[in-house]
């Protein structure tokens, strides 16, 4: 590929262990409905809005409900997750994702948020990646869902890098298409069976240096 100048990274399950909150306040919500929603169900919500995982769940449970009742749902779900996430620390950072993100700065390589999540802001400034991004997209500034690629040419367009120039770090088939649709080639972090799209699937931001970037992408 073109020379790599910017690196975007989607938050939960990538540089932060946000994802177990979801599920745990999804869940509660479950419960409370009257169905059951487990782990495997939840892997439907990853990379997804609030509105659209919440209209998974009640797909799940079988319910259909009128939209001031959904909003209260999502309301409910968020203020669960707000709680969770309000105790979170630099011990909730993934493994390798602050040695990457250092990489990254030290080579001088831009560095992007792009997140479904309305609450990146507090999950940032709780665990301390704030000072890490040059530009943060977030739910609150975007108006379409992942796949959609609205996040990450808007995080390019901040960063002022030709979409060309980016790779995307992504632990979801949603974020991964909304990579490419950007024009984006992308690293998945987690299963290659999940996550196949992607151009390199790593476990963990454990086994990314600028180096393997770098080659991996050479001749894409």
């Amino acid at each position: 590929m073109t020379e790599i100048k910017a690196c975007l990274f989607d938050l939960d399950g990538v540089l932060v262990d946000t994802a177990k909150y979801h599920y745990i306040a999804w869940k509660e919500l479950a419960d409370q409905l009257g169905f059951e929603f487990t782990e495997k169900d939840n892997e439907r919500l990853k990379g997804v809005s609030r509105a659209a995982s919440l209209n998974i769940l009640l797909e799940i449970g079988g319910l259909n409900l009128d939209d001031a009742e959904k909003a209260k749902l999502a309301e409910s779900k968020n203020n669960r997750y707000v709680e969770y996430i309000s105790a979170m620390d630099s011990s909730e950072i993934l493994p390798g994702a602050l040695a990457f993100l250092e990489d990254c700065r030290s080579q001088g390589i831009k560095i992007a948020l792009g997140s479904a999540s309305k609450n990146a802001m507090t999950i940032l400034d709780n665990t301390g990646l704030t000072p890490y991004f040059d530009a943060i997209i977030d739910g609150t500034k975007t108006s379409a869902a992942k796949p959609d690629p609205e996040v990450f040419l808007l995080g390019a367009e901040a960063l002022g890098i030709s979409p060309v120039n980016c790779v995307v770090f992504e632990d979801a088939e949603a974020g991964i298409e909304a990579a490419s649709r950007a024009g984006m080639v992308s690293v998945g972090i987690g299963s290659p069976e999940t996550l196949g799209a992607a151009a390199l699937v790593v476990p963990s931001l454990l086994e990314m240096s600028v180096a393997r970037l770098k080659e991996a992408f050479a001749s894409v």
